[in-house]
């Protein structure tokens, strides 16, 4: 049974759900499923903008069977050729052998190192080239590294829609709604849009930026991203967001404390600061397990916070692996412009915060409070009036 919903008069959106891939890219947990979107436009020519997931494929099919009634599909423009948008342009060809494939150059040399079987039927386009299909006028936008070398965007002059590949996309399954304004997006939404951004698109913020500006000379009625939902209003809300991510500003002065403990006494420690920031009119604080907290939600919440504690056992005189793999990850991805405050622990050589330290300072503009806390065993009434000071620091860099 197919399932479809309009956009706009004459374009549909022919996509689907998964809720049962537990791991998206087979690393990223997605607890509320994830949509694949794909989009088909009838017009004196019919246009489907990129395919879906295996997994959804029989659904997909069904809904472009649906929309075309007994029309024929005459271009596919592939926007990404990542497989979780690509993988169903062979089937695609079986059922419409006719289709022309319109794409970059790059894209279609991909498609063919996946084994795509896609014939002499490309159309390849670069930056600037435009294709009409009737009353709708396509502009194609190379978009490189947004997040893969042969991405572009494609733009509908007619009715403002940016068909927007993997920008503006989000973790989540639609549940019936396709528009933003269909749901409460900063309640809701925004913390699975942030999670899919910082840990898929987030090395690439230069990339970002540039698409931002090209995006800016385009008149957007809609966004159209191959995850997640339908933008069309409050457009404000969702470019500011990429921006601040992109520039790798953080969203909001507050302190995110992330610990590695072993037998409790880090994890004390870090709620025993916590506690003092909280007291000192700092509320904006979270905690974090960095051993029960898989790392996608840690590098998340970093892009969205100014301040980042790390509070990390020594083990085997080294740093407690899962703050390594945070940190490296970090690192990874290109994370800056934060604001940390190191504490160690350790019961016979406390090293770690030396350690991270070094990892830090290989990042960029990066600051490190110098009031560093170095714990033996266990925190002690000793070490209050450090740990005091230590927020003071955190408190004072804040202004």
């Amino acid at each position: 049974m197919y399932c479809v919903r309009k956009v706009t008069e004459d374009l549909y959106w022919v996509g689907g759900n998964d809720r049962r891939l537990a791991l998206f890219e087979n690393i990223h947990p997605i607890p509320g499923g994830v949509s694949y979107n794909s989009y088909l436009l009838l017009d004196e020519k019919t246009v489907l903008f990129d395919t879906v997931d295996w997994s959804i494929c029989r659904q997909f099919l069904e809904n472009i069977r649906s929309v075309l009634a007994d029309r024929d599909l005459d271009y596919i423009i592939i926007n990404h050729v990542e497989p979780d948008h690509a993988a169903c342009v062979e089937e695609i060809i079986l059922r419409y052998p006719n289709v022309k494939i319109v794409c970059t150059q790059k894209a279609a040399m991909f498609m063919r190192q996946f084994g795509f079987n896609i014939g002499e039927q490309v159309i390849e386009v670069k930056e600037g080239d435009s294709m009409s299909f009737g009353k709708h006028e396509m502009i194609f936008v190379s978009a490189p590294m947004v997040h893969w070398p042969e991405a572009m965007v494609t733009f509908d002059t007619t009715d403002g829609i940016l068909f927007s590949a993997d920008a503006f996309g989000s973790f989540g399954s639609l549940d019936g709604k396709l528009f933003n304004d269909e749901v409460n997006y900063d309640r809701d939404w925004i913390d699975d849009a942030r999670r899919y951004y910082t840990n898929i698109v987030g090395k690439y913020g230069p990339h970002v930026q540039n698409l931002l500006k090209k995006a800016s000379k385009l008149d957007i009625k809609y966004i159209c991203p191959l995850h997640g939902l339908v933008w069309r209003n409050d457009f404000g809300y969702l470019l500011d967001k990429y921006d601040k991510w992109s520039r790798y500003e953080p969203e909001e002065k507050g302190v995110m404390i992330v610990y590695g403990t072993m037998y409790g006494g880090t994890e004390a420690a870090a709620n025993d600061l916590a506690t003092r920031l909280v007291k000192k009119g700092m509320t904006n604080v979270v905690m974090y397990d960095v051993s029960n907290t898989h790392v996608s939600y840690l590098i998340s919440e970093a892009f969205k916070y100014s301040h980042v504690v790390l509070a990390s056992v020594t083990y085997n005189l080294k740093i407690y692996p899962p703050m390594l793999n945070y940190i490296m990850d970090m690192k990874a991805l290109n994370l800056q412009k934060r604001t940390f405050t190191l504490i160690e622990n350790g019961s016979w050589a406390p090293q770690s915060e030396k350690l991270m330290h070094e990892l830090l300072d290989q990042m960029k503009e990066m600051t490190i409070l110098e009031n560093e806390v170095s714990l033996n065993s266990i925190m002690k009434e000793d070490d209050s009036e450090l740990m005091e000071a230590t927020a003071d620091s955190i408190i004072e860099s804040m202004k």
